[in-house]
């Protein structure tokens, strides 16, 4: 069996709830700051949703990062997609032209796709009559939106198409790019994820599923605390994250400066429950051994964990007795930290995002912390770097999403030597 191609990372864009670029979101997450805040997407209030906060990425116009008619027949989702993969074009350097747009594949996933404009949609139907829907409606709904606007957008025309797997999505997006690299199927993969479902149907749902922190609306930024004792759900967060994924051979011949190499993907189902994890945790076990498998790394290789840390009971205790499994003794040593306490959850978004986290990581030398850890679980004793980022050689990195249908995907990162 020949070798495989190697896959490597040089860029990064991404517009969520600390910033409008990777460059102002980096250093904002070292310093443990929240990007939660009151819903300000539709009135709260007036809806009556129990949960009043999220983490929405503020100040964001599509017309600064892209074409305003354009604009006008996407979903936010799609937005945050284009927005995201210009930035990570621009800063890889990388011109997609005549010369190699056939080889340049977009895999760009997503939890809930144009979630919003469904329920607009359904209001004008309702309200107005069949004749008032929108006949771009359908395009900005579909899941595989995103993907294909920015194949439009930026004349990539190979291999693509989202993959839909819940809070899973963007890993899976990563480790489908992955593939793509490594069996020669495209030179260059635009692959991320981006999710905007802060409505009132998904603030409802969530709060009905009582999935969702419901203690601090007038405490925002407290409200994702994962692994603390005194977790009580998930923020709901929107954001889209895109990476530039190239071959080794492909990015030195252009000399385009390598940030780190996606190395390894796992993935795996529970097979147990639509919403709930597998008691023992043995999804997440699977999943992350296939990934360091896939990389060719042991456990004790791995120097930091992005975990899915979501700040629910179920999530954070059987997260833990699934690292535990993994790593054995190294698992007590190792630093993992939840960025999600920062940004919140944005469910088929997060796992792009917690990419680009990795690799910054590898890149700076710094892990972030996770914030609002106060009170230690006994369920949850590991090392979560605390509130304060810690410097750290981190030459891998293992990170994690778990989503909803049991759908696990980890993948490895680790420094380009």
């Amino acid at each position: 069996m020949p070798d495989l191609r190697r896959a490597v990372i040089t860029g990064i864009g991404s517009v969520n709830p600390l910033g409008l670029s990777w460059e102002e979101t980096w250093p904002r997450l070292v310093a443990g700051e929240s990007g939660v805040g009151p819903i300000t997407l539709f009135d709260a209030a007036a809806v009556g949703v129990v949960t009043r906060i999220a983490g929405e990425v503020n100040g964001f116009d599509p017309a600064q990062f892209m074409d305003a008619k354009a604009a006008r027949r996407m979903d936010r989702f799609t937005q945050f997609a284009v927005a995201a993969v210009g930035m990570a074009l621009r800063g890889a350097n990388l011109a997609i032209d005549d010369a190699n747009r056939d080889d340049v594949a977009v895999l760009f996933s997503t939890g809930a796709g144009g979630l919003a404009s469904i329920v607009e949609t359904e209001h004008v139907l309702q309200q107005r009559g069949p004749g008032r829907v929108s006949p771009f409606a359908v395009p900005m709904l579909m899941s595989n939106a995103a993907a294909g606007q920015v194949g439009i957008q930026f004349g990539a025309r190979g291999m693509g198409g989202a993959f839909v797997s819940a809070c899973a999505s963007g890993n899976d997006a990563l480790g489908l790019a992955l593939m793509a690299i490594q069996t020669g199927r495209a030179s260059a993969v635009i692959a991320g994820a981006s999710e905007a479902c802060i409505t009132p149907l998904c603030i409802a749902s969530f709060n009905q599923a009582g999935a969702l922190s419901t203690s601090h609306n007038d405490d925002p930024a407290a409200a994702s605390r994962p692994f603390d004792r005194d977790r009580d759900g998930f923020v709901l967060a929107e954001m889209g994250t895109a990476l530039i994924v190239e071959e080794l051979e492909h990015a030195r011949a252009r000399g385009a400066r390598m940030l780190a190499e996606l190395a390894g993907y796992g993935a795996s189902m529970d097979a147990f429950h639509l919403t709930a994890p597998a008691p023992d945790g043995n999804g997440a076990v699977r999943a992350m051994r296939a990934a360091l498998d896939s990389a060719g790394v042991v456990p004790a290789d791995v120097d930091y964990v992005n975990a899915h840390g979501t700040s629910t009971a179920l999530n954070d205790k059987i997260e833990t007795l699934a690292l535990k499994t993994v790593f054995g003794d190294h698992a007590f040593r190792l630093p993992i930290s939840s960025t999600k306490s920062m940004v919140g959850h944005s469910a088929g978004g997060c796992g792009a995002f917690e990419a680009a986290v990795c690799a910054g990581a590898i890149q700076h030398g710094v892990v972030p912390p996770t914030i609002n850890y106060a009170t230690p679980d006994p369920e949850c004793d590991l090392d979560y770097v605390p509130n304060v980022a810690r410097r750290v050689d981190v030459r891998v990195a293992l990170s994690n999403t778990f989503g909803f249908g049991g759908h696990n995907a980890c993948i490895v990162l680790r420094r380009v030597e």
